[in-house]
């Protein structure tokens, strides 16, 4: 029973880090043809539609009371909310080699926030295997030609505030995955940001008098595959994931599984693009894959 509740997370670790690894090309796609916000407004927005299907049908129930919805509010405030507001608009400022560096650094701010809030022991070769997968990441970054240019101070700045947002959620997320289902955190996380990113894309165009601007990317197929790809796959599928994941498995444990994209990243390259692998590509996959499985062989009994 334990060996396939193990391969469930395993596979669905699988697939969030498959969705993820594609999500930033997708939003500089959809960033060519709409600011930040409106890109957020439409990308919650196609969330939204798609976990209010299900409901309509009668195929998910979700009930809340005031205590419940005062307790899941924080977290949807830290994931999505200003998870994806922090790497959206800092995509705008920085490249999306400069966002993966960033990003790989999610563990570790997950292994120390979960050590001091959760009380969670790692051992020390999962502290290594962590550190292992995220030099993987930054090793075929940089090695690919990026860096992180103190020009782009401002990305920087929000990518970071992105990534320890992605690791306070986890550490919440950890703990309210025992009092709450997954279809019921997911549900509010999503509505939450649905609401909030569509008000202030409207109040923004209603003061500068464009409102009409607000539905012009919708004329680019590109935007809206983007926005299909972004809203449905990796903010609603990961978000139910992630719970998922999250009410299984440590939040440290879990959070190195999203430096798995950055391999998926360099498969998909060779597969569809007929892109071609270096040698650094290698070790770099290398390094992350270790990392990962280390992370989630080496702990605690």
């Amino acid at each position: 029973m334990e060996k396939s509740s193990n391969r469930q997370v395993y596979i669905g670790a699988f697939i969030y880090a498959l969705i993820m690894g594609h999500s930033f090309l997708f939003t500089k796609i959809a960033l060519e043809s709409a600011n930040p916000m409106d890109i957020l407004a439409y990308r919650f927005t196609a969330a939204f539609i798609g976990i209010m299907i299900p409901r309509i049908f009668g195929w998910i129930k979700v009930k809340y009371t005031r205590e419940s919805i005062r307790r899941i509010i924080p977290i949807a405030i830290l994931y999505p909310l200003l998870f994806f507001g922090f790497q959206t608009t800092g995509l705008q400022y920085t490249t999306s080699s400069e966002a993966g560096i960033l990003s790989a650094a999610a563990p570790i701010f997950t292994m120390i926030l979960a050590s001091y809030f959760l009380d969670e022991k790692t051992t020390t070769l999962q502290r290594l295997s962590i550190i292992v997968s995220v030099l993987g990441v930054v090793y075929v970054s940089v090695m690919k030609g990026a860096s992180l240019d103190i020009n782009n101070i401002l990305g920087i700045v929000l990518l970071i505030l992105s990534t320890i947002s992605l690791a306070g959620y986890s550490v919440m997320g950890r703990v309210l995955t025992r009092d709450f289902s997954n279809i019921e955190l997911s549900y509010l996380m999503i509505t939450i940001s649905f609401i909030v990113y569509n008000l202030i894309a409207i109040l923004n165009h209603a003061i500068n008098g464009s409102v009409k601007n607000f539905f012009i990317p919708l004329s680019s197929m590109g935007f809206v595959i983007s926005i299909l790809y972004l809203g449905v796959l990796s903010s609603l599928v990961t978000s139910l994931l992630t719970n998922f994941i999250l009410s299984r498995i440590e939040a440290s444990r879990m959070s190195v599984f999203a430096n798995l994209g950055t391999v998926i990243t360099i498969i998909a390259g060779a597969v569809y693009l007929k892109e071609k692998i270096y040698y650094y590509h290698i070790i770099g996959s290398i390094l992350i894959i270790s990392g990962v499985i280390g992370t989630n062989y080496f702990k605690e009994e």
